[in-house]
């Protein structure tokens, strides 16, 4: 009886249990699996990554792009001797006024210590062309460095002499005289993507060859850091995440694959170290300014022949044509002023900044595609870059004096012999009520800078405005006065 019994007891359990599992399996709801998968349904702008499935991406492996390129970087250490300084800043005080302030004010001649500084550089051929930042090289001012040496990161030093240099780029070629020398492969900074791996090699802070990583953080930068050695700076920086600090200058910015894609060349941060973000000049424009200063020494720039609209430099929506030069490549093709330049040979152009990169890497003579929009309609068309600026008409001094409330003359050169400075701008008849006016400038004012950029005269004086927009800083003298006065300027009351 009791096996009967148990045997009753095991049926009724093994009927219940298959009973429960398939009434389980008709009644309860499918369940969502843990993975994604693509659904027809999704809006067309959802912002996925994935055309299937999210999965784990691969891990990235910085080993082999780091030993590719540590013997390629090379530290370059520079030395300024010690020399003699004068006070003489006007340049006509006599001997013997000299001489007496030397005795009793010791203001004479003075001495400037003995300066070294340190950078990076990047070998680009086997016979030792090595490309840096032109700040790396300088002395300075307008010379280089009286002597340059270059360290490999197995110990070799080498004497190098200067090839050529672009302050407006901060680019330097330096030559050192070896052979079968390891060198970078140039990539293609078009190409680079925002969140790209990238690796910052260079010899920071007197330390031996470091690398670091980060990502790209964004492209077609521009803070305003070349305008401290070129009247006509040119910054399309990209910016990364890689930690660099002061000695990474002219070193290399690579992809995990180990091509070269830019020359690490500033920081921005608060108190002169690392803060987060650096900048890097992207290689399709280096390749440019390097191939030009090997074979010629200096560098052939190529002009679409149009200046940026007001207030337009970051416009995010493309290069906004504020005048056109009536003899240069632009006008030829038609553009006009209010046209918004999008791309150029298929590559995006979002700012007046990116498209002063994508032209300078191309030379005079090359035919571009040019996307544009006029009037809420897209455009294709092709121009030949030119050799010359153009001739603008809106930069005459009538027009831009008009638009700040001033007669604006360039100072002539007998007077700037005098000031001891190579030119500037003489403002007359400034007008109460108008941008000038609201600075409390008086007439007869000198303007010697803008923003630290050197102005020479009023067709200068023009095109540095013209790639500026809010409130701006200017420098200048009165004549017979000491001392240099500074008006903030805002261009948003023009």
């Amino acid at each position: 009886m009791k096996w009967k019994q148990l045997l009753l007891i095991v049926a009724v359990s093994a009927t219940s249990a298959i009973g429960s599992v398939w009434t389980y399996n008709k009644l309860a709801p499918a369940q969502t699996a843990a993975v994604q998968s693509a659904d027809p349904k999704l809006p067309a702008n959802y912002a996925g990554f994935s055309d299937n499935v999210i999965g784990m991406a691969d891990p990235i492996d910085f080993t082999k792009a780091a030993s590719t390129a540590v013997p390629a970087v090379v530290h370059i250490k520079t030395k300024i001797p010690a020399k003699r300084i004068s006070n003489n800043i006007g340049g006509n005080r006599n001997e013997n006024m000299d001489d007496i302030f030397e005795r009793f004010f010791n203001f004479g001649p003075q001495v400037q210590p003995e300066q070294r500084a340190s950078g990076s550089g990047v070998i680009i051929s086997e016979d030792g062309y090595i490309v840096t930042n032109n700040h790396v090289v300088s002395d300075g001012g307008g010379g280089v460095a009286d002597e340059i040496t270059v360290t490999l990161s197995n110990k070799k030093v080498y004497k190098a002499k200067v090839i050529g240099r672009d302050p407006s780029s901060d680019i330097a070629v330096v030559k050192i005289d070896g052979t079968n020398l390891p060198y970078l492969l140039y990539g293609n900074s078009d190409n680079v993507k925002l969140g790209q791996w990238v690796l910052a090699v260079g010899y920071p802070l007197t330390l031996e060859t470091t690398v670091t990583a980060g990502i790209v953080s964004a492209k077609g930068r521009s803070i305003g850091i070349n305008g401290r050695q070129s009247q006509t700076p040119i910054e399309s920086f990209i910016q990364t995440d890689a930690a660099v600090n002061q000695g990474n200058s002219g070193g290399a910015l690579i992809t995990t694959e180990g091509q070269l894609i830019g020359i690490n060349s500033a920081i921005l941060a608060p108190n002169g170290t690392y803060a987060g973000y650096s900048f890097a000049i992207p290689v399709n424009l280096v390749k440019k300014i390097v191939n030009d200063l090997i074979k010629f020494g200096d560098v052939k720039r190529p002009y679409l022949g149009i200046s940026v609209e007001q207030g337009k430099v970051e416009a995010g929506d493309g290069a906004h044509i504020g005048s056109v030069a009536k003899d240069g490549a632009a006008a030829n093709i038609g553009l006009k002023k209010g046209d918004i330049i999008t791309g150029i040979n298929d590559i995006p152009v979002n700012s007046w900044t990116e498209l002063q990169g994508t032209i300078a890497s191309y030379n005079a003579g090359d035919k571009v595609k040019i996307a544009y929009k006029r009037e809420g309609k897209d455009y294709i068309t092709n121009a030949t870059l030119s050799a010359k600026t153009g001739t603008y008409d809106e930069l005459a001094s009538s027009n831009v004096g008009a638009a700040l409330g001033a007669d604006l003359e360039t100072l002539d050169k007998k007077k700037a012999q005098e000031l001891d400075v190579e030119g500037g701008v003489v403002v007359k008849n400034i007008k109460k009520d108008s941008p000038f006016g609201r600075t409390r400038m008086e007439n007869g004012f000198i303007i010697l800078t803008i923003n630290g950029q050197d102005v020479t005269n009023v067709q200068n004086f023009s095109r540095l405005l013209a790639s500026l927009d809010g409130t701006i800083q200017i420098e200048g003298v009165y004549p017979g006065n000491d001392g240099v006065y500074r008006y903030p300027l805002s261009l948003d009351d023009e």
